[in-house]
């Protein structure tokens, strides 16, 4: 297993090959004959400490009955919209660890192969509607009880196809996505403003199968309300592929009015971010993308939001995301080569640090659901997996025994 350290100095050595190494200060001991990369590597737990301590902050205090506090900071957060680094809303973060225990304990009933009792399924909910009860027209807290149908009726959802899904389980989601339909239009009226409102809003398309629905509308009027975060967009465009409420050619029209519409605040980037997820998921779409507008929106991303969290994003995205799904289709193939190349310019021109946990989102295609038991685990993988993509760039300079090192100016070749 690797193993992360920091030296005194700015950055940490580490091996070219292998990737299964284990780490020391001593390196150069190891490889005596081979060239090392030197690049500083973002501390996995202070990426990450951001949205775990407002996970735990909201179930602390949903544990703690202390709703009014929690509403308060919901609508604090939701108001500045404020983020953690990888742009998950801080309101929304706080939600989640409101309703965490709850959901968990459902999720764990579920999964046990004894007989499920009603309580374990019910228990937990029925409580929450009884503390919105309690607060009633705080729309915060009516929020965190319909976030809390909607991930309950995902867990009746399960990942079953919809034609081998038992009609219990039908039946259950449905309803728990019915009760969060009930529960929301309140929340509309009492915080018409609210992106954490409209997001939630935009959730619950999952379970409104409806030939009509309007999607783009949902999304778009939450992407006004907050047009910087980038997640809005990317959850738009994959609900507007075919397989959900869209098709190609909607895709495209809305991705480029999304572009028009937040081009202030992202350039070309706001078709980029609506592309982002889709074309990973669907080889059709990726095949149909308007690529050379694509690469353009990843340097208007960097343009206004040159930080290294983002580099490392689209950096690993390129080098890793993208390449997902590749040898089905010849068309969208030469399309992910072309991303798959921008991956050398964005390290080249703008990697400064090393940032584990994103590149090891990367593989897992930035999907938040993923279970992750060890941090550091999953950090070390991503941290193999950008050292990979480094090494691939520099693999000639590296076999001649020559070290790359990553300056705020760029990449710097030495000799030993």
């Amino acid at each position: 297993m690797l193993r992360f350290f920091r030296s005194t100095a700015p950055s940490a050595l580490v091996p070219e090959m292998p990737a299964d190494l284990h780490l020391s200060a001593d390196v150069a001991s190891v490889f005596p004959n081979r060239g090392q990369v030197n690049i500083p590597l973002a501390d996995a737990r202070e990426d990450d400490i951001a949205g775990r301590d407002a996970i735990e902050r909201g179930r602390h205090l949903a544990r703690q009955g202390l709703w009014t506090v929690l509403s308060q900071e919901m609508k604090a957060a939701d108001e500045a919209r404020t983020s953690a680094p990888d742009g998950m809303p801080i309101a929304d973060l706080l939600a989640f660890g409101a309703r965490a225990d709850v959901v968990l304990a459902v999720e764990h009933a579920l999964s046990d192969l004894k007989e499920v009792r009603d309580y374990d399924l019910l228990g937990g909910i029925s409580e929450l509607e009884d503390e919105m009860r309690e607060n009633a027209g705080d729309p915060m807290i009516a929020l965190v009880v319909a976030l809390a149908h909607i991930d309950i009726a995902w867990a009746w959802r399960g990942t079953a196809t919809e034609a081998k899904l038992p009609p219990l389980h039908q039946s259950r989601c449905a309803a728990h996505f019915d009760r969060a339909a009930a529960i929301l239009p309140a929340c509309r009226e009492a915080a018409p403003d609210s992106p954490l409102v409209a997001a939630a809003d935009c959730a619950l398309l999952a379970g409104q199968r409806k030939t009509r629905v309007r999607v783009a509308e949902k999304y778009e009027r939450l992407i006004t309300l907050d047009p910087h975060n980038q997640r809005h967009m990317r959850a738009m465009g994959t609900h507007l592929l075919p397989r959900w409420f869209g098709s190609y050619e909607e895709l495209e029209v809305q991705a480029l009015r999304n572009a028009a519409r937040t081009h202030d605040i992202w350039g070309a980037g706001g078709y980029t971010w609506a592309q982002f997820d889709a074309i990973v998921l669907d080889d059709e779409a990726c095949a149909r993308l308007d690529v050379e507008y694509f690469l353009q929106g990843l340097r208007d991303i960097l343009r206004h939001r040159p930080d290294q969290e983002m580099v490392n994003m689209l950096a690993a995205y390129c080098a890793i995301t993208i390449k997902k799904g590749q040898g089905q289709n010849a068309q969208a193939d030469a399309v992910r080569a072309q991303i798959h190349e921008a991956a050398n310019w964005l390290i080249l021109d703008h990697l400064t640090e090393l940032h584990p946990l994103v590149w090891a989102h990367a593989a897992n295609g930035f999907n938040n659901a993923v279970r992750i038991n060890s941090t550091e685990r999953f950090a070390a993988r991503g941290h193999r997996d950008a050292l990979r993509a480094i090494g691939n760039l520099f693999s000639e300079e590296l076999r001649k025994g020559m070290d790359v090192t990553f300056t705020p100016s760029g990449p710097r070749l030495s000799s030993h």
